[in-house]
């Protein structure tokens, strides 16, 4: 069955009193991009991250924010002194060599390049990270991707509905085309006749005939009737097929929407070309959700 692109999902676990959470939130793209935000203390896990993002999610904008609840400021960050204690050497000796009392600000020379500095976990409690992390956010892709399937389901449904109206347009379409030669034939018939009664002139069925074929052979669409047809069983094929059927379906609707329009232009009635709009519009609609399947 088909999965949406749009999901939700979260997960959280604690390691050595600190709560890690990892949120993910999807929507539809046409490839694969990965945003992911980090602490600076676990940004060495990025690469591992989007790696398991990829194996379980195959198309879509996925944003995954990793956030650390409950840790103290010695586990997130350091101050370096031997820095700090530069930057003040340098602009004492600035001061005193330009002659100036300047009173200088510690907590401006904290935003210095340098100065605040994360702190990296050791060996052993960086693999201890990296395996909670890691279990963590598989957790929120998993919950990411029933969400999916679940929009999924939902959209098959509207899928379908939409299928079944073009269907039985289809099918109108199909019943009225059969009728209009038959309209045509009578009433170029009839206007021959009239046009020849004044000038006592008897009607050439052969060449009536004829031209009765030529229209015919202009405004046949019994076959792209019957290709739509063949799409929008593809379609619903498609859509029951296990796997992603995204881009398939896209292109299998731009084909569905050619064919429409080609009977349109080919179809000399009005009734049919009303029908034909409605098609079209269900078309769009069909076209519109397609962005939305992985």
């Amino acid at each position: 069955m088909i999965n949406s692109m749009t999901g939700y999902g979260s997960a959280e676990g604690q390691i050595n009193g600190v709560t890690y959470t990892v949120e993910i939130r999807t929507v539809n793209n046409r490839y694969f991009k990965a945003r992911i935000k980090l602490p600076e203390s676990v940004a060495f896990l990025e690469d591992e991250i989007e790696r398991l993002l990829r194996k379980g999610l195959s198309r879509g904008m996925v944003n995954c924010v990793l956030q650390l609840k409950g840790a103290s400021a010695n586990v997130l960050f350091s101050i370096d002194e031997m820095a700090l204690r530069a930057y003040v050497e340098k602009l004492d000796g600035v001061a005193a060599s330009a002659n100036v009392k300047c009173p200088i600000d510690i907590g401006g020379l904290l935003a210095l390049p340098g100065i605040v500095v994360p702190v990296l976990p050791g060996k052993e409690e960086a693999e201890q990270i990296k395996e909670e992390v890691l279990s963590i956010t598989q957790q929120a892709v998993k919950a990411v991707k029933q969400m999916r399937a679940a929009e999924g389901a939902a959209l098959a449904a509207d899928l379908d509905s939409h299928c079944e109206a073009v269907k039985q347009g289809l099918v109108r379409i199909r019943a009225r085309s059969e009728a209009v030669l038959q309209e045509y034939h009578k009433k170029l018939k009839k206007r021959v006749e009239h046009l020849l009664a004044d000038a006592k002139l008897k009607l050439d069925e052969e060449t009536l005939a004829r031209e009765v074929a030529v229209f015919a052979d202009r405004s046949d669409i019994s076959e792209e009737i019957t290709r739509l047809d063949s799409h929008l069983q593809q379609f619903a094929e498609s859509c029951r097929a296990d796997g992603q059927a995204g881009r398939k379906l896209d292109f299998i609707s731009q084909e569905m929407l050619r064919e429409a329009n080609t009977i349109a232009s080919k179809a000399c009635d009005s009734e049919i070309a009303h029908w034909v709009v409605d098609i079209k519009c269900r078309i769009d609609r069909i076209k519109e959700q397609v962005q939305n399947i992985e």
